[in-house]
């Protein structure tokens, strides 16, 4: 359910876009930087991340777009409900689940990332860059995911996995956020 008025009933993220369209089109073209332009990290692993983080935070509509986009970009269908669950116990890239971790605590404790945290990362063979698109790629998300819920934003599982699949397909720059 919509929580501003000025937004129909139900209301998309694309509403949301067109009620606030400056925000729009400053938030679209970080994330397609952020999750399209040059990074260490795969288009696929941003959002994976940003899904992951999404999933963290129970936000509906970012958990299933984003899922649905890395899914798209390849991902198996079904690896995130049990990263979610526990990363170590899921058979996964053993070299993502250090940034999965560090990703895990900025969402859930950001004061308490320690050097120790980055170093996990790095030991794992991945550079500075790496660490600091992940950490774009959850600051994002976390944006994102407070912005969707706190404005009502939602969709159903079908509409929302047709987004991700849109996302992976056309990335977020704003002339790509018309309905299908």
């Amino acid at each position: 359910m919509a929580n501003l008025t000025a937004l129909p009933e139900p209301a998309d993220l694309v509403d949301l876009f067109q009620l606030y369209p400056e925000t729009a089109q400053l938030a679209l073209p970080l994330a397609q930087h952020i999750l399209r332009g040059d990074s260490p990290l795969s288009v696929m692993q941003r959002e994976l991340i940003f899904a992951f983080g999404s999933g963290l935070n129970a936000c509906h509509y970012c958990h299933g777009a984003h899922t649905a986009a890395a899914e798209a970009l390849g991902l198996d269908v079904n690896l995130m409900a049990s990263l979610l669950e526990d990363i170590d116990a899921t058979p996964f890239d053993e070299a993502l689940k250090p940034i999965l971790k560090y990703v895990k605590k900025l969402t859930e404790t950001p004061s308490k990332i320690t050097r120790a945290d980055a170093d996990a990362v790095r030991a794992a063979g991945w550079s500075d860059d790496a660490l600091h698109s992940a950490i774009s790629v959850c600051a994002l998300n976390n944006f994102f995911n407070r912005w969707v819920d706190g404005s009502g934003v939602d969709g159903s599982d079908a509409y929302v996995a047709d987004r991700g699949q849109f996302l992976a397909q056309n990335g977020y720059l704003p002339n790509n956020t018309e309905r299908d």
